[in-house]
């Protein structure tokens, strides 16, 4: 175990939640030119190859993984197979800004798990007030012209998809958490992304039928960009959860921050995307909760 200070947590969670929001509307781009878990599947592998010369040499790379391989597989599971096959499953369904905001439950899901689950992060009645907050405001972001007019089954089915995908999310945090070896949390993300991106090629040739992928720019543009923000962002997240000062629904707190920048890039971004008064004060409220909760926190 290591020790950071709160700055430099903060900062960290931060930068990953940053790097995550940008998935949402890219995903969008590179979903005409490939089948769901085809797409997921080559975005894995090649972000645990891209992270391989970090780690050491093959040596050594080799040494840490059979070592660790029970956390591995159980991470692999959760944080890449379950998470992402369901993810670009119920991207394909909603829009780029619904897929930011359903998942902005996260904090929520996770807090829950960890509180059945852990020992030392338990839910507090302080921490459900700003969590509920957060939801609160992503409700109302989540409340655009379609959802007033009538959500479609289509979209319905997207999001109890999406909901099931940050379920396999928490449970893939708490996995890191609770890991007790000593493997590097980059060697650790590059090897349950390159297993977990193996079994979802496997898995997209029976569920999907032969390969349906049309290489373009923006095909190569978004695949080359999920690979880089998966290779980054979770590295960063594996690193602050190993960390002994970090509760895993604290952590998950900010969060938060991705249905806000999340929905914001989607509406930048895609033609299909725009903003509504209510969605502006979800995100207001979505802020506060976040703000609030950490400064609370160290005030106490």
């Amino acid at each position: 175990m290591f020790d950071l200070k709160k700055s430099k947590i903060i900062s960290l969670a931060i930068l990953a939640c940053i790097i995550w929001s940008t998935a949402f509307a890219v995903i969008k781009i590179g979903l005409p030119y490939c089948t769901p878990m085809l797409f997921a599947g080559i975005r894995f592998i090649l972000a645990g190859l891209l992270l391989m010369p970090f780690c050491g040499g093959l040596k050594t790379y080799f040494k840490s993984t059979h070592s660790a391989l029970k956390t591995i597989t159980k991470v692999s599971l959760f944080q890449t197979f379950l998470l992402y096959s369901l993810f670009f499953w119920g991207m394909s369904l909603v829009s780029g800004s619904t897929g930011a905001i359903v998942t902005g439950s996260s904090p929520l899901i996770t807090a829950v798990a960890a509180h059945i689950i852990l020992k030392d992060d338990k839910l507090s009645l302080r921490k459900a007030i700003y969590i509920f907050a957060g939801i609160l405001g992503v409700i109302l972001i989540s409340i655009d012209r379609r959802f007033i007019k009538g959500t479609s089954i289509k979209e319905l089915a997207g999001i109890i998809i999406l909901l099931g995908s940050t379920t396999a999310s928490a449970f893939g945090n708490i996995v890191v958490s609770a890991d007790k070896s000593d493997i590097d949390p980059i060697t650790l993300n590059s090897a349950q992304m390159g297993f977990g991106g193996v079994i979802l090629l496997l898995l997209s040739f029976l569920v999907e039928g032969s390969p349906q992928i049309t290489i373009t720019k923006q095909f190569i543009f978004a695949l080359l960009w999920l690979a880089f923000i998966s290779a980054a962002g979770f590295s960063i997240w594996f690193y602050l959860i190993k960390n002994e000062r970090v509760k895993v629904s604290e952590l998950n707190m900010w969060k938060f921050i991705m249905p806000i920048l999340g929905a914001l890039i989607s509406w930048t971004l895609l033609k299909n995307d725009s903003p509504t008064v209510l969605s502006v004060i979800g995100m207001l409220i979505v802020a506060f909760s976040v703000l609030f909760f950490h400064l609370r926190k160290r005030s106490s």
